[in-house]
């Protein structure tokens, strides 16, 4: 892999991630731009302890561009994007709205491909393992940076999500903060290492394997399955068999594994409701151990993959139980999620 950093006409970061080390990239964006100005403040919920990113500065936000002018696009004569070069491999860059910034933390964009009418699903394994390096790449910088406590990198996919660039694209943000899932996980974490003796996330993925119900895929160092009390209709959470914090601590043979199973799994939400219904919309988030957590070496490191579609035309919505009390209500069985999602499996 090659990187190469340069600078956007506003001063924002651009790092591009080349599969090939003769890669050029020296294009230089030409776009009068004025330098970015964000309203982003951090407030603290001191009901429920939660934290909450206000960014006024987001309402102005690109909202579903024709295609002829995708900012996530290489940049063609007379169409300047946000990527200058007329091609690129994987581009990451310092997002123009972001939801945190300054002292309040950083929001980049991934682009996974220069191909606007692709998906990550589409992606050969090798361009995956450059996303994959990309990610490791990011979270290793972003974490090394003053008041980061957390690096997130996931993917919003489709219009029913609330995506409002339809170019294959994923986000990272570092937070000033942890976050109040991943809190939650490590007091549940302390409490059974306090009542058992063993590590809740070992525990957790050992016992899946030995029910095998809920499993999706096993490979030889990853696991992929439908949790026993799943939030959503279908989702799927993917472990590497070797407990790790991060991306930063995967080994060789789990990276070279990792693209073959997880488009695998990509392909299948694809195919969960048939033939002729629109590609799956999907959120995949990384979980990583936060930067300087007490517990950062009993965290286990897992994508969660899940759609908010509960079967053919309709979604699952977050309504009274949901967003009211945070108790989900789930319609599908994750066993018959699981079960759905073997059926689905990519001819040999």
């Amino acid at each position: 892999m090659k990187k190469t950093t340069t600078r956007l006409a506003d001063g924002r970061e651009l790092i591009y991630y080349d599969a090939r080390d003769d890669a050029v990239r020296d294009a230089t964006d030409a776009r009068p731009l004025d330098r970015v100005a964000t309203a982003s403040e951090i407030r603290h919920d001191r009901l429920l302890g939660d934290r909450v990113a206000i960014a006024s500065h987001r309402q102005g936000r690109t909202y579903h561009p024709p295609a002829d002018e995708c900012p996530l696009c290489p940049s063609r004569e007379g169409r300047r994007s946000e990527i200058p070069a007329d091609d690129y491999d994987v581009a990451v860059f310092e997002n123009r709205f972001p939801s945190l910034a300054g002292d309040g933390g950083r929001c980049e964009v991934v682009c996974f491909t220069p191909d606007h009418d692709a998906s990550f699903a589409g992606l050969t394994d090798e361009q995956a393992a450059l996303v994959l390096d990309a990610w490791t790449d990011r979270t290793a910088e972003l974490s090394q940076l003053p008041g980061v406590e957390q690096v997130f990198c996931f993917e919003n996919r489709g219009a029913d999500i609330g995506v409002t660039l339809g170019h294959p694209h994923g986000q990272i943000y570092a937070y000033p903060f942890v976050t109040p899932r991943t809190e939650r996980m490590l007091a549940s974490l302390a409490a059974h290492r306090e009542t058992t003796g063993r590590n809740l996330f070992d525990d957790v993925v050992a016992d899946e394997l030995a029910d095998g119900r809920r499993i999706v895929l096993d490979g030889a160092h990853w696991v992929a399955f439908v949790p026993y009390a799943a939030h959503w209709p279908y989702e799927v959470h993917l472990y590497p068999k070797r407990r790790v914090p991060d991306l930063l601590a995967l080994d060789d043979a789990a990276r070279t594994e990792f693209p073959r199973l997880y488009l695998e799994v990509l392909r299948r939400f694809d195919r969960i409701f048939g033939s002729g219904q629109p590609p799956t919309p999907y959120i995949a988030a990384w979980h990583q151990a936060p930067v300087r957590a007490p517990q950062r070496t009993d965290f286990a490191l897992h994508l969660e993959l899940f759609t908010i579609r509960r079967t053919s035309g309709k979604l699952k919505f977050l309504a009274g139980s949901e967003s009211g009390m945070n108790v989900f209500i789930n319609d599908v069985p994750p066993e018959a999620a699981a079960e759905r999602l073997r059926e689905v499996a990519s001819e040999s």
